[in-house]
């Protein structure tokens, strides 16, 4: 396998947005393509990802619109990706797989979501898609129910009061905030309190309001090419170190909702390739799309011990000058969550970490960086490590 390196990234802002996939897509895409230094024919390849576009807008076969709005070369392949939430990240790794096999030298991937206009019930029911239907969906199981179930094994299983617990889960969602303020695309830059957390309503106990990350409408995208080509176009290629991916299948082949089993492995395969440990990464975008999965999260990548990870937000370890910064962008939880590009976000906020382009919210010094996605109910993991 050859050396891979990512040019250029963008997305857009995250939130409320009327417009449809594929404008929002556009707007990403011709960003990175022009933050890469080269245009859109060049391109040959595109990995779009898009999870709910059948049910929102009526359409499906979506890479191929995607691919001309871009302005690509009309005989470039595209593809559509699906992974519930780790889609665009899925697609981001495929397209390095190739680009590293030596299929193509310089491809584009990412993807795009818009769920806000569907209204809660709709959105809600779309995303529970991601469940498995044959015996999860028709028991009621939510992923607020399942992450809520996952808070009360932890708690028991390491021995953490749940009060205690709530309260430690609280301080991750404001450690995100605070980042999430710092951040002109999140869709929400409020800073807010544990106070707030705690006085919000029950979603599926313990998880409460301000526990949960948003529905999110919003675009993402990412330039690969190979090392060398890359060194020719941009002035700071960030270079891909490792992948790895992994699925757990439904929840009852899982059943110790604490160790995410998948995540484990794909962390494994991602740390061999790159030749590095977790002691190595200076910052991560994390799948927190409910504050205990952060908790477990820095936990199955090794930044902590299994059930010692739960007050890392309240000691200040994981924010901004930090020992590891988690979620600069402001995470799932603040910055926003459009399933299909999350991902692409992901790493567009990591490549500009490693660059040293974001601001207020600038990990000092940072080299290597990691992103890490999950989709469903555990199901699919995905990992990316960046390096500079």
């Amino acid at each position: 396998m050859r050396e891979v390196a990512i040019l250029g990234v963008a997305m857009t802002k995250f939130g409320n947005s009327e417009r449809t996939n594929m404008e929002m897509f556009a707007e990403a895409g011709l960003e990175a393509i022009n933050n890469s230094n080269i245009e859109a024919k060049e391109l040959e390849a595109l990995f779009f990802g898009n999870c709910l576009g059948t049910f929102e807008e009526g359409q499906m076969h979506m890479a191929a619109f995607a691919h001309s709005a871009l302005g690509m070369r009309m005989s470039a392949p595209s593809t559509r990706f699906e992974g519930a939430c780790a889609t665009a990240t899925v697609a981001v790794r495929h397209a390095a797989l190739l680009v590293g096999a030596g299929v193509y030298d310089m491809v584009i991937a990412g993807g795009a979501e818009r769920t806000t206009a569907m209204g809660t019930p709709l959105a809600t029911r779309t995303f529970a898609m991601g469940c498995q239907a044959q015996y999860e969906t028709p028991l009621g199981i939510t992923f607020p129910g399942v992450f809520g179930m996952a808070a009360h094994m932890y708690s028991k299983k390491y021995g953490i009061p749940i009060k205690e617990l709530k309260r430690n889960m609280a301080e991750v969602s404001v450690k995100n905030h605070f980042h999430g303020a710092k951040n002109p695309k999140a869709h929400f830059k409020k800073e807010i309190s544990v106070e707030k957390v705690l006085s919000g309503a029950f979603i599926a106990d313990p998880l409460q309001l301000l526990d949960c990350c948003p529905f999110s409408d919003g675009a993402a995208a990412v330039v690969v090419a190979s090392a060398d080509k890359a060194k020719q176009l941009v002035d700071k290629p960030i270079y891909i170190a490792g992948t790895g991916q992994a699925a757990a299948g439904p929840l009852y082949h899982q059943q110790d909702l604490t160790r995410v089993i998948a995540r484990e492995v794909s962390m494994k395969g991602a740390y061999k390739q790159a030749g590095i440990g977790p002691q190595d990464i200076d910052v991560c975008e994390l799948h927190d799309c409910f504050t205990i999965a952060e908790i477990m999260a820095i936990e199955s990548m090794g930044f902590y011990e299994f059930g010692k990870g739960y007050d890392a937000a309240a000691k200040g370890e994981t924010r901004l000058g930090g020992k590891i910064v988690v979620n600069p962008s402001g995470g799932l939880k603040s910055k926003g969550h459009p399933i299909g590009a999350t991902g692409a976000a992901q790493v567009t906020e990591i490549v500009e970490q490693l660059r040293g382009e974001s601001g207020s919210r600038q990990v000092e010094g940072a080299k290597i960086g990691l992103v890490d996605t999950l989709g469903g109910d555990f199901g699919t993991v995905c990992n990316i490590i960046l390096r500079s």
